[in-house]
């Protein structure tokens, strides 16, 4: 598809939006929107088999995500949004580096309930934040078994209790391997199936 072609393109260069220029940022909005108008899937939140899985981070407009690359002696890895139909479940993992042995992540568990068509609410449950190699991650499906198993990590791995940590995203575009996402916050997400 043209349009699909355009965002990738679009996107190419800009790591995630870090590096992104507001020219570049306008052009991305534009494919994103132009993108959105062929959505060829009208019901997202009900095609739960393209929902379903890994996705990873193309590009994003979030302040929040973003920011992580301003740490310290830290640059920002991969990020993951993985989602679980089935037990209704999104984990959000970012991988961080920079000194060696020193690699961190950052992730939190959260639960999705279909509120339209198009729209889900979410709400944060678990924040875990640690160094890779104590809390021995090596991917994010491992990762992901191992918290739905109770497994409680040697890091900073606590509970979100307060209701206003809760947020709703709108899926304005999925087919088998990209998604596009607008947030509350304004931001907007775009990610590819893994």
């Amino acid at each position: 598809m043209l349009g699909k072609t355009a965002l990738i393109d679009a996107i190419a260069g800009t790591n995630r939006g870090l590096l992104a220029t507001e020219t570049q940022k306008q052009a991305i909005l534009a494919a994103i929107a132009n993108l959105e108008d062929f959505n060829p899937t009208p019901r997202p939140v009900e095609a739960k088999e393209l929902l379903d899985g890994n996705w990873r981070l193309l590009y994003t407009t979030s302040k929040a995500l973003l920011n992580l690359d301003r740490l310290p002696l830290c640059k920002l890895g991969q990020i993951y949004q993985c989602i679980r139909v089935e037990t209704t479940s999104v984990y959000n993992i970012a991988e961080i580096y920079g000194l060696p042995y020193l690699e961190g992540l950052i992730s939190v568990a959260a639960k999705f309930r279909p509120v339209s068509h198009r729209r889900v609410e979410v709400k944060f449950e678990r924040s875990i934040i640690g160094l890779q190699r104590l809390i021995e991650y090596n991917s994010p499906g491992t990762f992901i078994q191992q918290i739905e198993a109770g497994r409680k990590f040697p890091a900073i791995d606590f509970a979100i209790n307060n209701n206003q940590q809760q947020g709703w995203l709108d899926i304005t575009y999925i087919d088998n391997d990209l998604r596009i996402g607008r947030g509350n916050e304004g931001s907007v997400f775009v990610l590819s199936k893994t």
